[in-house]
């Protein structure tokens, strides 16, 4: 097991609140997207684990919240500053003007990610011209169009500024973690059993131990911590109150979870009597890996105890 005091990836959805409603959008984020305090902002930075190779900083919109956004940049950078941990923004680019960017970029954000670059958005991608002169005067390099997915480029001390752009896209989002939400609200996922989300980056995989090719990554969403993007049914604990490497180390335990850094969401269940078999049947039926794992974690096994529920009765 790897030092869990030690994260090579942390994606943090720190709002919901969104300039935007999108029909596919998986946290159903928006106007009315759910919000957190400054104060329980700064109470979840300090219960993050002691070294972080990269923070990913999402929403909802960040920019949205940017008084949050700026107060968890300044204690992010009071915390790590100086340790070689590289903040990264996603953001749909709407709100983002060369104060803005001036500001981000001096609070340390070194990574900007335009993630509204397909048909859902609101505009569609149609800044995407505009953003590019924005960050070409800034000096921010946009040779990387896609996310920095290889840990060799945030594993320096020295972090250049860059940017890049990505889209939902039918095979990817719409296919695993965003049956979820607004999207299914919207019935625009997509039915795909044989997809394994949990298999790759933003999935289950690795977020203990990191795996082949995949950094070592959690989620947390508001104050929910993930062993993936999607989340499980329940949380496996409370970034509020609960240092994030102390509930890693309690689940770690668990053969259930075990599985889950394997990639293995259709094994989980059979150290607790429920079979492959039974697994795989389900998830065909369901037509979404995730959906069998909302059905698991609320039929079959309790977070909080961490054993089967038959066993509990």
């Amino acid at each position: 097991m790897s030092d869990l005091n030690h994260c090579e990836s942390l994606y943090w959805v720190f709002t919901q609140l969104c300039n935007d409603k999108c029909d596919h959008c998986y946290n159903l984020s928006g106007p009315q997207g759910e919000r957190m305090s400054e104060a329980d902002c700064m109470a979840i930075i300090d219960n993050l684990p002691e070294r972080i190779d990269r923070i990913i900083l999402s929403g909802g919109e960040p920019i949205a919240e940017k008084k949050i956004l700026y107060a968890i940049l300044d204690r992010l950078k009071e915390r790590y500053g100086g340790s070689g941990t590289q903040i990264m923004l996603q953001t749909n680019g709407d709100l983002l003007t060369g104060e803005i960017l001036d500001t981000l970029i001096e609070k340390g954000v070194t990574r900007f990610d335009i993630a509204s670059i397909d048909r859902y958005h609101k505009h569609s991608g149609a800044r995407l011209l505009e953003l590019a002169e924005l960050f070409e005067s800034r000096g921010v390099n946009g040779d990387d169009k896609d996310p920095l997915i290889e840990k060799e480029t945030y594993l320096v001390q020295e972090h250049p500024l860059s940017w890049g752009y990505w889209g939902a896209t039918d095979d990817m989002w719409l296919g695993g973690n965003w049956a979820r939400g607004r999207a299914m609200e919207k019935d625009i996922w997509k039915r795909d059993p044989a997809h394994n989300f949990c298999k790759v980056l933003s999935g289950g995989v690795g977020f203990l131990t990191g795996a082949e090719g995949i950094p070592q990554e959690i989620s947390i969403q508001l104050w929910r911590i993930n062993p993936c993007c999607p989340g499980t049914y329940k949380a496996m604990g409370d970034a509020r109150k609960e240092k994030v490497a102390e509930v890693l180390a309690r689940v770690a335990q668990s053969p259930v979870f075990q599985k889950i850094n394997e990639g293995d969401p259709l094994g989980m269940g059979e150290s607790v009597g429920v079979s492959r078999e039974i697994a795989e049947a389900r998830n065909a039926e369901l037509q979404n890996v995730c959906l069998w794992c909302d059905e698991f974690f609320r039929d079959y096994f309790d977070m909080e105890t961490l054993q089967s529920k038959f066993q509990q009765a």
